[in-house]
């Protein structure tokens, strides 16, 4: 087949919506660039993913006693073990980030999760991870702490990737928080929003299940993207200058649902990629479709969490931090970063 012919080359020719790939391994992010991919992100689950990997995991292993050797604090060798991993990563998608003047080729890093609610820490984070590239983009959460973060990364022209959004209050709180600085300081550092509609959709049904609510799959299936698609719709209404980027995907419609916007959709290669590539379905429009009125009716008077995260006013920016889907999503960064941590206990024994 024709790489021209290949589904994502056709949605970058056809549409504004661009392709991410995310937690790589370093054939995948070759791979992916070949595919068409613009951009890269990777989040506290990266290093024991790399390390469990079937293929990746004796190189993860080796970086890994390497780092051992040459940091004796635990705590410290995970975040350099992160940097160690992610720079050549970050290498592959320089050549994008230059031609195209820094629009693209970036890759998102987001690092110890036991620190989330510290915005000191998040700020030296990211000081220390813009060394690794020149594209490395810093991930903040968007929740109160990440906006306190953002007053000294946005004046210093750092870009950003505002993480662990789900609510379209969220979109709100960070994106007016991003201009009024951004206005202030004369920086507009590179801005990225990311939602996570997969892992709302996770969260939503386990609601569902544990509390035994009558409501359809069919009906549940358009939850996240519901308010990602509202969340979209804001942010050019506003005319914020932050670039939508949605994550989290659970299934390959988190990806198609969203084509035809001016976006970014990040998605693994195992599961999601590969079978688009396998599939090779039609590139349609579909991000602008309506989701039917009675399928919001039904998710706001049946799921407390649907309506905080669709409603504008949802959420007050103290109540960012304890939102349902934004503790379960960094429950997750927390397991992963915390089996790194055992994986290190045990490989100082032998080196």
């Amino acid at each position: 087949m024709n790489t021209n012919d290949r589904y994502f080359h056709r949605v970058l020719e056809q549409t504004p919506t661009r392709f991410w790939i995310n937690n790589p391994t370093r054939e995948q992010a070759d791979w992916a660039i070949a595919e068409g991919a613009l951009g890269c992100t990777n989040n506290p689950s990266y290093t024991q993913k790399m390390l469990d990997h079937p293929t990746e995991g004796a190189y993860a292993l080796n970086v890994l006693d390497q780092v051992l050797r040459d940091v004796r604090d635990d705590a410290k060798a995970a975040v350099e073990f992160q940097a160690r991993m992610a720079k050549p990563i970050a290498e592959k998608f320089i050549p994008i980030y230059e031609q195209s003047g820094g629009r693209h080729g970036y890759v998102s890093i987001q690092g110890d999760p036991f620190h989330d609610e510290e915005a000191d820490y998040i700020v030296q984070e990211s000081f220390e991870n813009r060394k690794i590239a020149p594209n490395i983009c810093c991930k903040i959460p968007t929740t109160e702490t990440g906006i306190k973060a953002m007053e000294t990364l946005v004046p210093m022209g750092i870009p950003q990737n505002a993480t662990e959004c789900f609510a379209v209050s969220q979109v709100y709180g960070i994106c007016n928080s991003y201009e009024k600085l951004a206005k202030e300081s004369g920086k507009k550092p590179y801005f990225v929003v990311s939602h996570i509609a997969g892992i709302y959709d996770d969260y939503l049904k386990k609601y569902v299940e544990d509390n035994e609510i009558e409501i359809s799959s069919d009906v549940m299936a358009q939850a996240g993207l519901a308010v990602a698609r509202k969340v979209y719709a804001l942010m050019v209404d506003e005319g914020y200058s932050a670039i939508f980027v949605g994550g989290g995907a659970r299934g390959l419609h988190h990806f198609t649902e969203m084509v035809g916007g001016n976006v970014c959709i990040t998605i693994n290669w195992e599961g999601t990629a590969d079978k688009l590539l396998d599939l090779n379905p039609s590139v349609i429009y579909r991000l602008f479709n309506p989701v039917p009125s009675k399928v919001i009716d039904e998710l706001m008077e049946k799921l407390p969490d649907f309506r905080k995260g669709y409603q504008a006013n949802g959420l007050a920016v103290e109540e960012y931090e304890g939102f349902g889907p934004v503790q379960l999503f960094r429950s997750s960064f927390v397991k992963s970063w915390s089996k790194v941590m055992e994986v290190i206990k045990e490989r100082r024994k032998i080196i």
